[in-house]
Formats: C-alpha cells, structure tokens, sequence
C-alpha cells in the first residue's frame, strides 16, 4: 500500500511538472529585431550589437540587463497586440516581467511594459 502511494505520487508530481512545461506559450514573432535605428522603414540590413531575439518560448536581449528571458504566457489582447509575461534567472536575481507586445507591422514591433509604461520600438533584421 505504501509503495502505491508513493508510485501515485511520483506520477502525479511529473504530471503536474510536464503540465507547467505545456503551458508556456510561444511569443507572437520569432527571429531576431534591433533596438538600432529601429523607427527606419522595412527590416535592417544587420542587427547591430543591441538586439532581441525570439526563439520559440526563449527571449534572448543584449540591450537590457537580463541577457534570457523564459516566457510564461501569451494571451491576445487586442489587434495585434499579445499580453505577455517572462521569467528571468541571472544567478542573483529572479522576477518576472509583464508587459504588452504590439506587431506594428510586418518589420516593426513595440514592447510596452505593464509597471513603468515604458515602450521600446524594435526592427526586424534582414
């Protein structure tokens, strides 16, 4: 009886982890966009140094303080505009951050964080 109940538990448990995994949502663009010269029209010929990429449910950033990004969900909120939350890990810091992602237009998007409203315009590269 013991042993079922641990085997029972054990399941559950890795249910419930695979289940977490399931959940996280893929963003609503991929591939990479530059914070250089990001108002130009049509993508950028080179990503420059500063850029965010977009990888399935990954965020990679060189122009913030948290290199990855890990995302948490997805949800539409408007045309073309997603609800988004991330998980960060820097090996001394932990958080979350929420904020909304508007698709411009086909070479442009612009990331609006929920606490400080403060808006980043990106381009996609070429």
């Amino acid at each position: 009886m013991k042993i079922r109940l641990c085997t029972t538990l054990a399941l559950l448990a890795a249910t419930a982890c695979g289940s977490a995994a399931a959940r996280a949502a893929t963003y609503p663009v991929s591939g990479s966009w530059t914070y250089e010269n990001a108002s130009e029209k049509g993508p950028a010929k080179s990503c420059g140094k500063r850029n965010m990429r977009f990888e399935g449910n990954l965020r990679y950033d060189t122009g913030s303080g948290v290199p990855e990004y890990k995302n948490v969900s997805v949800r539409p909120s408007g045309p073309a505009t997603s609800a988004v939350a991330d998980e960060f890990f820097t090996g001394m810091m932990r958080g979350r951050v929420y904020y909304s992602l508007r698709i411009v237009d086909p070479d442009h998007i612009e990331l609006k964080l929920d606490k400080t409203g403060g808006t980043t315009l990106l381009r996609r590269c070429g």
